[in-house]
């Protein structure tokens, strides 16, 4: 099903049940020859993809297209992605917006960040959960979808362009991403679209990407990390003071997971002047971004999925007084909203 923000969608060409030709046609039906078009995404796997497949959809039917990401490009796997596929990108704060006649935002609403707030859409293509606000002449929004990426798949197939192997090796990549090779939440359409493009992708080149996710520099953080580590009724805390990038905490979560018999791994660290907070559990029965919400939503931003969630809380917020934050401030703390 289609979601749409009736209120605050206004002039919407597609209705609650389209075919995807119907939603091709709409998305068209925005743009001129004449138009010169930004694509405004918050750089990852998924965003990178559905820019690169929104470029060939609208190749010969407009002036230019160009995509700009707000965001800071850090993770390696990410990184590995924009250079091998050689993606052609600017940062948003250097375009002068008011040189594109039209704008598009995929992944993403213009609620998620506040420097898309201020942006007037033409269409917005995402699969997150509906947020309103926001005035836009086309919006396709599908939360059940695992990943844009299926979305874009099927917008191609609508128009009967085949992808070119880097379009289809970054569509592929990203449905594994945001799917997390179809361990979350996903539908039909998901599997469908994955295993169109199997054939097509270039999947060496994705098992690169995948593998390529730390720096030398960053492997002391794992001896910071066992040595700090608190384990207690099956569940890993530990806090590593001071990082250069939040992206190893969610390495280091991700790899104390897949030790046996632990049902919660809580992993911190400083970045800037924010705690860092990364949860991970199997979701079954547990709802790692709830814990989170109960944790930090009165002190910073928290949530998650059921499996995954994250805070981040100015250190303002936290009340330590003259001590300093730890591996038994994060046990602590936890330890109040846990069963």
């Amino acid at each position: 099903m289609l979601y749409m923000a009736k209120k605050t969608v206004k002039n919407c060409h597609i209705g609650a049940r389209k075919s995807a030709r119907d939603r091709l046609q709409g998305f068209w039906e925005v743009f001129s020859r004449e138009d010169e078009v930004l694509v405004c995404i918050n750089a990852d796997p998924d965003a990178l993809a559905c820019a690169l497949a929104i470029k060939r959809l609208l190749r010969y039917r407009v002036k230019s297209v160009v995509v700009a990401h707000p965001n800071e490009i850090r993770r390696l796997n990410n990184v590995a992605m924009v250079e091998r596929l050689k993606i052609r990108l600017e940062r948003l704060g250097n375009v002068r917006l008011q040189e594109f006649s039209k704008k598009v935002l995929v992944d993403s609403q213009p609620g998620h960040l506040p420097v898309f707030e201020k942006i007037k859409f033409d269409a917005i293509i995402d699969h997150h959960p509906l947020t309103s606000g926001y005035e836009t002449t086309f919006v396709d929004i599908r939360p059940q979808y695992g990943a844009c990426s299926t979305m874009l798949v099927e917008y191609l197939r609508a128009a009967g362009l085949k992808p070119s192997v880097a379009l289809a090796t970054a569509l592929f990549y990203a449905i594994k991403v945001d799917t997390q090779d179809f361990s979350k939440q996903s539908v039909l359409a998901d599997g469908i679209s994955f295993r169109y493009l199997f054939n097509i992708a270039n999947r060496n080149l994705v098992k690169k990407f995948e593998l390529t996710d730390l720096r030398r520099s960053e492997l002391k953080y794992f001896n910071v990390a066992l040595n700090n580590l608190i384990y207690t009724k099956g569940r890993y805390y530990t806090h590593l003071g001071k990082v250069r990038s939040p992206d190893i905490l969610v390495n280091i979560a991700d790899f104390l997971n897949h030790v046996d018999e632990i049902d919660w791994v809580l992993v911190s660290g400083i970045h800037g002047e924010k705690l860092v907070v990364i949860f991970r559990c199997d979701g079954y029965r547990k709802s790692a971004g709830k814990l989170a919400e109960r944790i930090f939503a009165d002190v910073g931003s928290a949530g998650g999925h059921k499996e995954a969630a994250r805070a981040e809380v100015p250190l303002k917020n936290l009340s330590l007084g003259d001590k300093e934050f730890s591996t038994k401030t994060l046990k602590r703390l936890a330890t109040r909203y846990m069963k």
